[in-house]
């Protein structure tokens, strides 16, 4: 199998091996670490998405007010003099929210109930006034364009006028007014530069490849350049520099790893900034003034940057030097002075720093769960799995204490996207597998993103498929390396991890002891035919990767490839989690699965939220969410159970199906 290490010196000591599997009734042979409440893991975190204003003299930061998420200020130098400017008391703000160069505005995003319908609000620092800026309902708004020479506005799009094109707006975030600057009738999205123009539009040819247009001074358009379909993933255009001359992109085309390059927009000539030769480049930091790329990331199984300005070489050794962890650059002031950076760790909490860069100094902020100091956490291991044709895969695997005695169950948590990837860091779902006495293996399976085009596009035609199988070999290498009990594996996974579980309930359910699948596709047909509007152009993609609906041929492999077309085969417990207001995998994915289990008496659970769309926004649902599935997995695979006891308090969960099945999910 595998050469793959795995690091016995992080398990505990002085119990003998004892071959075989352990018991289902637990874990008696050896001492157990103590049992980690579940709020520990999943409450909103104490502090996140940390800034620095423009002119560098005020922080601001994410917390809890009354168990919801809002936006705090408080001077540069005195943080514990902080003030929330929001009080947002049904749902979190988005963690994504933007300085106004005013330095006296902070403009942030909020949804409802889970429907990804984006509202912008600006809020007064002074006065506490806050006003909304876009359409309040039933309209998806982000942020487009900041500059600082433009302190009262900002560029959004959105798709009030046609859900399926978002037009671009000028807003002035002290007065709510709006213009259009942009309808847009054909771009699946546009690059603005800093004078707030559109410079450049990209559109989805038939046979998926993207079509970059530029635009001209009168208003026409023109070619500039074509990404192939497999370039899609890792190709980026990224900005402008601050005069307008030069482009910025994270570019695949004519090699296998994204590369960072700079394109002169009048000679057309194109420069390598920065590369790595085992993984694309996947973010870029930004000068925020001048607009020029200062440092470039990859990240294999850790992160790695690369100096692109020879300023950020000093950077990056001062921040290494303040402590480990990986490390990201969250947002500059003006002048680039300060930063406020974040250091990833995995067995404590990740911690927000501010980088001083005339002084080189770098100052602890917060750390962003303090709850988690002093308990014994696992380490997160990086692994490399073989799979059955010769392709590597790099995973995740975090070990229980009771690994050391002998095999355990475990877990197997597989990503969503399917286009997206696991990391390194802190975990909130392997920490809790671990503690209960579960081994937890993530896999990036083939597909993944920043591994290079070619992983990428291993993936293509492949749901259900080769992409399944690399499940299937890492479950076997687990079994190969001695620490997994095979009789004992459970599967968990959400949207397209939900898919993939789904599809090892009905394909291969001699491997699982018992599944968990939060939102996922049961039918790939009726799930393309109920994408979001706003999906809508990238859907000549998902037909050449996925499959044709309009096509014979096409349908015929979307069915084939659909958990439900193999329903018959299903017999292992399943828990399906979903949420009522899901707009990428809606609720009848989850319901027609249900039926049909039910149908051929399969046993499942069926839970739902009716203030939820594609995740678990609120923690009160996340609490009973992973109250349930802790019951269901301790009585399927034998790990440690904390009784659920208040953890539906203020939950939306309703038991649509198989409570009798779930311990304590009867009352």
């Amino acid at each position: 199998m595998g050469a793959v290490r795995i690091d016995r010196r992080l398990f505990l000591r002085g119990a003998a091996a004892l071959g075989g599997a352990l018991p289902f009734a637990g874990f008696a042979q050896t001492a157990q670490p103590d049992l980690i409440a579940r709020k520990i893991f999943f409450d909103n975190p104490d502090i996140g998405s940390v800034q620095i204003s423009p002119d560098g003299r005020t922080l601001s930061w994410l917390a809890p007010v009354n168990g919801v998420r809002n936006l705090f200020v408080a001077p540069r130098e005195d943080p514990a003099a902080a003030r929330a400017v929001t009080f947002a008391t049904d749902r979190n703000l988005s963690s994504y929210y933007r300085w106004a160069h005013t330095n006296r505005h902070l403009v942030f995003l909020q949804e409802r109930d889970g429907d990804e319908n984006w509202r912008a609000s600006s809020v007064d620092l002074d006065s506490g006034a806050t006003i909304l800026l876009t359409p309040e309902r039933g309209v998806r708004a982000l942020f487009q364009e900041v500059d600082r020479k433009f302190p009262t506005e900002m560029l959004f799009r959105h798709n009030a006028r046609d859900k399926r094109w978002f037009d671009l707006y000028r807003l002035n975030i002290e007065s709510g007014d709006s213009r259009l600057l942009f309808e847009n009738n054909e771009f699946a999205w546009c690059v603005t530069d800093s004078d707030f123009q559109v410079r450049l539009g990209l559109r989805f040819a038939a046979n998926g490849s993207g079509e970059v247009l530029e635009r001209r001074s009168d208003g026409t358009w023109q070619p500039f350049l074509t990404i192939p379909i497999g370039d899609l993933d890792s190709t980026r255009l990224l900005d402008f520099s601050a005069d307008g001359t030069t482009l910025y992109l994270q570019d695949t085309r004519e090699r296998d790893k994204a590369a960072l390059f700079a394109i002169d927009m009048t000679t057309r000539k194109t420069t390598l900034l920065a590369a790595d030769d085992e993984a694309d480049i996947v973010t870029t930091d930004f000068d925020p003034a001048r607009r020029i790329p200062l440092a470039a990331k990859a990240n294999k199984d850790r992160v790695r940057w690369h100096a692109v300005d020879p300023a950020a070489t000093q950077d990056l050794t001062d921040l290494a030097a303040h402590g480990s962890g990986d490390l990201d650059f969250i947002v500059r002031s003006s002048d680039s002075r300060y930063a406020t950076v974040f250091y990833e760790r995995d067995t404590e909490s990740g911690e927000y720093a501010l980088l001083d860069r005339e002084r080189r100094s770098v100052r602890s902020l917060f750390k962003q769960r303090k709850a988690l100091d002093g308990l014994a956490l696992r380490r997160m291991q990086s692994v490399v799995i073989p799979a059955r044709d010769g392709l590597r895969l790099n995973g995740y695997l975090t070990l229980p204490a009771e690994a050391d005695i002998g095999k355990v169950p475990m877990v197997l948590v597989i990503h969503g996207g399917p286009y997206l990837r696991d990391v390194w860091g802190f975990s909130s779902t392997h920490q809790w597998l671990a503690n209960r006495g579960y081994a937890v293996l993530s896999v990036n399976y083939r597909g993944s993103t920043g591994f290079g085009k070619a992983f990428v596009t291993a993936a293509d035609k492949e749901w259900g498929g080769k992409m399944h199988d690399d499940l299937i070999d890492a479950v076997d290498w687990a079994v190969g390396q001695g620490f997994a009990d095979a009789r004992r594996v459970g599967f968990f996974g959400g949207s397209y991890g939900g898919y993939s579980a789904l599809t090892a309930a009905t394909r291969t359910p001699e491997v699982f002891a018992c599944i968990v699948d939060l939102f996922g596709i049961s039918s790939l047909i009726t799930f393309m035919a109920t994408i979001p509007p706003y999906w809508g152009p990238w859907f000549s993609i998902w037909k050449n990767r996925l499959g044709d609906p309009a096509t014979e041929e096409g349908r015929a492999f979307l069915i084939e490839r659909s958990p439900l077309t193999h329903i018959d085969r299903a017999v292992r417990p399943i828990l399906i989690a979903q949420g009522i207001k899901d707009v990428r995998v809606v609720a009848a994915e989850s319901e027609q699965m249900v039926s049909a289990l039910k149908t051929r008496g399969v046993p499942v659970t069926y839970i739902t939220f009716a203030d939820e769309g594609h995740g678990f926004a609120r923690p009160e649902n996340r609490m009973a969410f992973f109250a349930v599935t802790e019951s269901f997995l301790a009585k399927h695979l034998g790990g440690r159970a904390q009784a659920i006891g208040e953890d539906f308090k203020g939950s939306s969960l309703k038991v649509e199906a198989g409570a009798e099945l779930v311990p304590g999910l009867n009352g």
